[in-house]
């Protein structure tokens, strides 16, 4: 069966995960992208993959399937237009448009720029179509709101919204499993820390509203906090989970969840097993400070007292860092998987305790 991956930006989840994922499915995989160099070894077309119109020009393949945030509508819109196996293309635009994801659910106040007057401070300010956390910042006054540089960017503000942070794992509608999320101190939001959890009580109010954004095919990656009993979601980013925790959630659910995902896109069911016991934390790594990266360790897995620890770096010795004070900043991931909780925490620490990472 012929593929076609639609990406831009090379990224390990490609490279490392669904690529191979299709090698082994026995795929005749054809990448499109506007960065062809960044595929070697691969058959490559030049494209301009943010149009679907350029994306149908190159034959009708089996399959489309996209992991990039900002593909998901042109992939959809090819999809249909070949009558493929798809997402609905006015739910991945719903879901990259925050403004319009806002809007249809109705749960949280959020307005486009500019701000009224009686907006419910305190705000967070993102961009309407961002990722990685860039440009997103919490404001308290209308004056810090004014005090903002210009992105050049269209803009929205949200409701800060209060509670625990969660993530939802799912996949054509079901459910994967859930990670417990750390932020670091405002005004920023960067990841620092994800542990898996069982998912909280109040997801059934996360997968009605996903449901009626119209998500409900493929991977799915919700952040979603949890206050007094209630659930609102923050982002759905309508892919698989990133930042390497995408490997880390094969190795939980103990089954190759790339090809899962390029199965769905191939019309074909999957099977589905309960979400397993036991305790796993991604801890990243952040840069504090601009500079050149001078000390990190070396990349690999060793066991620790019955728990498999696994670093992965993002950023080699030497490379020039540029703070953002955005989830752009992670020097690298180290993941962690043992038997319980007491036993993976235990880990972190004393991995963070015995290695060095240095900006200067």
């Amino acid at each position: 069966m012929r593929l076609f991956v639609i990406a831009g930006k090379a990224t390990d989840s490609v490279l490392d995960g669904f690529l191979p994922a299709a090698d082994r499915l026995g795929l005749d995989v054809t990448v499109l992208t506007d960065r062809p160099g960044q595929y070697p070894g691969r058959a490559v077309i030049a494209c301009d993959v943010s149009d679907f119109r350029e994306i149908v020009q190159h034959g009708r393949p089996d399959a489309y399937f996209s992991n990039g945030d900002f593909l998901q509508t042109p992939t959809a819109l090819a999809a249909e237009f070949y009558g493929l196996p798809g997402k609905d293309w006015k739910a991945t635009l719903r879901c990259k448009n925050k403004s319009l994801m806002r809007r249809h659910l109705g749960d949280v106040w959020a307005s486009p720029f500019p701000v009224p007057d009686d907006a419910p401070y305190p705000l967070v300010v993102k961009p309407r179509e961002g990722v990685a956390s860039e440009d997103v910042v919490l404001v308290r006054t209308p004056s810090e709101l004014a005090a903002l540089p210009d992105t050049g960017r269209p803009m929205v503000a949200e409701e800060y919204l209060r509670g625990s942070l969660h993530t939802l794992e799912t996949l054509n509608g079901r459910v994967l499993g859930s990670f417990a999320t750390t932020l670091s101190p405002e005004p920023y939001f960067i990841e620092e820390r994800l542990d898996w959890a069982q998912p909280p009580p109040e997801t059934p109010q996360v997968l009605a509203a996903l449901d009626a954004l119209g998500v409900g095919f493929g991977a799915c990656h919700t952040e979603f906090v949890v206050h007094e009993g209630r659930a609102r979601i923050i982002e759905v980013n309508y892919r698989i989970i990133g930042d390497h925790c995408d490997f880390l959630l094969a190795e939980l659910l103990g089954r190759d969840v790339f090809a899962d995902v390029l199965l769905t896109h191939l019309g074909q069911p999957v099977a589905f097993e309960p979400v397993p016991s036991g305790a796993a934390t991604v801890d990243y790594l952040v840069a504090d400070r601009s500079g050149t990266l001078t000390a990190a360790p070396a990349p690999g897995t060793v066991v620790d007292r019955g728990v498999s620890v696994t670093y992965r770096p993002q950023r080699n010795i030497g490379d020039v860092i540029i703070q953002t004070n955005t989830n752009r900043d992670y020097l690298g991931t180290v993941q962690f998987v043992g038997p319980d909780r007491a036993s993976v925490d235990a880990a972190v620490t004393r991995f963070r305790r015995a290695r060095t990472w240095a900006v200067d």
